[in-house]
């Protein structure tokens, strides 16, 4: 999916949803369980209550991999179920050596075919350039993650004009691609840091975890994140696909996903 693509889909649903796929097998609804395949069960019912609301969904790779073989097979049916038209994100966190990297995107972006793959980019260079070598792909780098470990080396002073690592790291990573094909992860509950790494990247798509259960605020995310064309994909996981464990866990992540959907439609009429 181009940049032009997403504007798109963000104007046309007023919205820039990203519905977090973390789904783990002890935390779906027991009914479910007696399907051939729980998980796929449980994202399909979510991707029908939700899908009119996101313009993006994120599946967290490991709680699918935690399943072996058959967790494989549930997250490549989620994502052949996922809509054409909706971004698909790896949230996969990988980078290796250049030759292994290049592995990494070809289980991606080619033999999966998501739009997205988020990326450490710790290894340097050589570790992130094999993801940018495809066609209308995206790498999503971690720069300031919402977690409280993310502070151990994240906010370390790396340069004598006071520079913070993470701000090395997407000034210099941003020179290996560019706004239509790099994005980067930016926690919601980091609103400090927003505002300055918006100055750094005007026109690079920000993905804002920890907006909800994780205690991020929507609407300062937004002040210190947003550019004149959005430019903010907000994941929210838990806080919709487990917002009921009852049989009407469908019909709850859809109302949680509209309400926000709502807010967001709110903000947008502002830019």
């Amino acid at each position: 999916m181009t940049r032009q693509q997403l504007f798109e889909q963000i104007k046309k649903k007023e919205s820039f949803l990203c519905v977090g796929l973390d789904t783990d097998i002890k935390k779906i609804p027991e009914h479910l369980l007696k399907n051939e395949d729980p998980i796929f069960e449980f994202n399909k019912q979510i991707i029908d209550a939700t899908h009119q609301y996101a313009v993006a969904y994120k599946p967290n790779t490991a709680f699918y991999e935690a399943q072996g073989a058959k967790g494989w097979e549930s997250l490549q049916k989620t994502l052949e179920y996922i809509p054409d038209n909706i971004f698909t994100i790896a949230d996969a966190k990988r980078a290796d050596i250049g030759n292994t990297s290049s592995m990494y995107a070809r289980a991606f972006f080619e033999n999966m075919n998501f739009d997205s793959v988020t990326v450490a980019p710790y290894m340097g260079s050589d570790s992130v350039k094999p993801f940018l070598e495809f066609n209308r792909k995206w790498v999503i780098i971690l720069a300031a993650t919402s977690n409280p470990g993310g502070l151990d080396f994240q906010d370390i002073i790396v340069g004598n004009d006071g520079e913070k690592l993470y701000e090395r790291v997407i000034r210099k990573s941003a020179e290996w691609g560019n706004a239509n094909n790099i994005m980067y992860v930016v926690g919601a509950t980091r609103p400090e840091a927003l505002m300055g790494i918006r100055r750094m990247i005007p026109e690079h798509f920000l993905l804002i975890p920890g907006v909800g259960a994780q205690g991020g605020d929507l609407q300062t995310v937004c002040k210190y994140g947003m550019n004149k064309h959005c430019g903010l994909l907000v994941n929210s996981s838990r806080g919709i696909i487990y917002s009921d464990t009852s049989e009407n866990f469908a019909e709850a992540a859809g109302n949680a996903a509209h309400k926000i959907q709502v807010e967001m439609a709110q903000i947008l009429q502002g830019l």
